[in-house]
């Protein structure tokens, strides 16, 4: 079984899109990556997928030698991110 050589690009994030699903779960997508497209039932779940699901997209294109799309984030610099929290009527 061929070993699966990791995509290095430390400190990097790509954008993406997680869509809540009716049923449940959550879909993502990767505007930068089109093959990217995934699905959690919970949003870690759907973290997980996505970061997997990136870093098989960039490999593969590493080993077909095409030049990966840049980052959307330097992950040093600071991150917006929504926090849900439930407000009380009281």
């Amino acid at each position: 079984m061929k070993r699966r050589k990791s995509v290095k690009r430390a400190d990097a994030a790509y954008l993406c899109h997680f869509r809540p699903e009716p049923e449940g779960g959550f879909t993502v997508t990767c505007p930068k990556l089109p093959p990217v497209i995934t699905y959690g039932e919970t949003l870690e779940e759907a973290q997980a997928n996505a970061r997997e699901a990136i870093e098989l997209c960039l490999e593969v294109m590493l080993e077909d030698g095409k030049t990966l799309p840049s980052p959307d984030r330097d992950l040093t610099s600071p991150i917006d991110q929504l926090v849900p929290v439930a407000l009380s009527s009281a």
